[in-house]
Order: C-alpha cells, then sequence, then structure tokens
C-alpha cells in the first residue's frame, strides 16, 4: 500500500530561487560553453574538448527540463501536466546529473594522465577513445536511471497505488523495497567510485605539478585552483544527494531534507561553466569577446551622446578650432 509518508515538501522560495538562478546563470553560460566546444571539436578535435563538449550538452539537457521542476514547485509539489512528462523529465534530470559526475572524472583522468605520463599520453591521445568513453557513459547512465521511468509505472497488483498527481513521490511499499536499494548502488557505482578515482587523479595532478620547474607561478597556482575547485564542486553539489540515498536504505524510507539536498546538485549547472573558462583558453578567449562586443556596443551610443551635447564652452575648452577659425584658414 501506498505509505504517503515520503513527500518531499520543497520550500516554495527556497527551490523556485535555486531553480530560477540556476537557469538564468548556467543557460547562457552554457550555450556559450557548447558554442565554443562545438567550432574546437569541429575544426581541430582534442580529447578533453569532446568530453567539455558532451558534459555541456549534458548541463543543457538538465537545464531544459529545469523548468518543468519550476512549475511543479510553484504548484505545491502537486504534478498538473500531462503525467508522460513526469517520468520523461524525472529521467533526464537525474541522469544527466550522475552524466556530470562521470565527465568530471574523465576530465580529471585525462588531467592527470597529460601530467604523469606526458610523452606517452601524447603518443597514445586519439579523439576516438573520448568519444567512446562519452558513449559508454551517456549509455551507463541511462540504463542505471531508467529506474526512473519504470517507477512511475509499476504498480503490482494488490498493492493499492501512489497518487498519479505526484511525480516521483509518494511511493508505495512495494515500489520503495526495490527503489532504496537501487539509490544505493547509484551511490556507490555513479558517485563514490567517479569521486574516489577524481580524488586520486586529481591528487596526484597536484603533487605532480608543484614539482614541476618549468611551469609558471601563474599557470601552476590556477591550475592546482581548477583541481581543487573541481573537487570542491563535486564534493558539496553531489555529496549530500547521495548521502540521502544511505539513509534511505537505512530507514526504508526517503529522509525530508532529501529535496534540499538535490537543490545543491542543481547548482552544477551553473559551476560547471566556471570550470570551463579556467580549463579551456578558448572558453576564455570566447567569453572576453563577447563582453568587449557588449562593451563597444554600450558605449558607443554614450560616445555619440556626448559629443552631440558639448556646449560652446566646453568646445573652447577642448582645443578645437573654432567655425569661424576654420573659415579663416
Amino acid at each position: 500500500m501506498w505509505n504517503g509518508t515520503s513527500l518531499q515538501a520543497c520550500e516554495l522560495n527556497l527551490c523556485l530561487s535555486v531553480y530560477i538562478i540556476t537557469f538564468i546563470t548556467g543557460f547562457p553560460a552554457n550555450v556559450l560553453a557548447f558554442y565554443t566546444f562545438g567550432r574546437k571539436v569541429w575544426k581541430k578535435p582534442a580529447p578533453i574538448d569532446i568530453l567539455l563538449l558532451n558534459l555541456t550538452i549534458s548541463d543543457l539537457l538538465f537545464l531544459l527540463v529545469l523548468p518543468f521542476k519550476m512549475q511543479e514547485v510553484a504548484n505545491n509539489m502537486i504534478w498538473n501536466m500531462p503525467y508522460f512528462l513526469c517520468p520523461l523529465s524525472g529521467f533526464v534530470f537525474y541522469m544527466t546529473i550522475y552524466n556530470s559526475t562521470f565527465f568530471l572524472t574523465a576530465v580529471s583522468v585525462e588531467r592527470y594522465l597529460g601530467v604523469a605520463f606526458p610523452i606517452q599520453h601524447s603518443l597514445r591521445r586519439r579523439p576516438i577513445y573520448a568519444v567512446f568513453a562519452s558513449i559508454f557513459i551517456w549509455g551507463f547512465s541511462m540504463i542505471h536511471l531508467s529506474i526512473v521511468y519504470i517507477m512511475s509505472f509499476y504498480n503490482p497488483p494488490g498493492t493499492g497505488s501512489a497518487p498519479r498527481n505526484i511525480c516521483y513521490d509518494g511511493f508505495t511499499d512495494a515500489q520503495l523495497q526495490i527503489l532504496l536499494p537501487v539509490r544505493l548502488e547509484l551511490c556507490i557505482v555513479l558517485f563514490c567510485i567517479p569521486f574516489l578515482i577524481c580524488s586520486f587523479c586529481y591528487i596526484n595532478f597536484i603533487r605532480i605539478l608543484s614539482r614541476l620547474p618549468n611551469i609558471g607561478r601563474r599557470r601552476r597556482l590556477r591550475a592546482i585552483g581548477l583541481a581543487l575547485g573541481t573537487l570542491l564542486v563535486f564534493a558539496l553539489c553531489f555529496g549530500p544527494y547521495n548521502v540521502s540515498h544511505v539513509v534511505g536504505f537505512v530507514t526504508k524510507e526517503s529522509p525530508e531534507w532529501r529535496d534540499k539536498a538535490l537543490l545543491l546538485s542543481t547548482f552544477n549547472a551553473c559551476l560547471d561553466p566556471i570550470i570551463f573558462y579556467f580549463t579551456s583558453a578558448a572558453v576564455r578567449n570566447a567569453l572576453g569577446a563577447m563582453v568587449r562586443g557588449v562593451w563597444n556596443k554600450c558605449r558607443c551610443p554614450q560616445v555619440l551622446w556626448s559629443s552631440k551635447k558639448k556646449t560652446p564652452s566646453e568646445t573652447e575648452k577642448s582645443g578645437l578650432p573654432k567655425p569661424q577659425e576654420i573659415n579663416a584658414v
């Protein structure tokens, strides 16, 4: 039977604020990153650019289904849209979250191999390997997160039914018996193992980089800061939500704070572009060109307006020739 105890109460102002901020800041930043990495991969594909392009696509998919979550929260967690959109949006929502953990881990492996085995890695470095890795990550995440889609329609006879106006929540006891162990497996396979690999790669990346004498201090500090920042984002964005899986498995129900922990995971979509900015010179150049273009467009009307508003006294002070002086010449 439906126990009715697992409904999540996402606070309206808090959840909407996080979703809106994430969407407003994350969408344009990821569009810029997608354009930049797309051009680089089209012209001269490099493994790290292919991985970052896939991470950007994953974040954009996440941001595209975020409005469904906004609508759900604004409607007090009642799903009033066509029900088929519930499992579909939920599947994309959670799948792209775990996609991020794998692609961030793949980027850490690529960066570690580049400094630990520079010669061997440069000789064996092939873009096709990054393509295969990306296909594997997408497929692996889709298979594991298909549980989100399945649970929305899983309803054994005689067990009662979860309310149809609740999206991926309010599970029956029969559903929880399947869902809670799967969540624990997601925590171990899709978070703990990638986090351990990412930590190993970046800790050794920092250790090796700090010993290299031929790298400038500024470049070294930026690379070390990027590694530490990525680990921090990894732990803060994905850690609490995956801990809720462990707590749910032990207590046999979804913890009440699970939705608040999920909010931290949503922030990852607007934090990834920061990683892109420090990882890729192409992103920095594209952002700089965009900022200069906007600045020039905003500045030109001001220059023209200020030149039109000059008084005769200002013309005299500027040292420019007066009209009668021009005629005299």
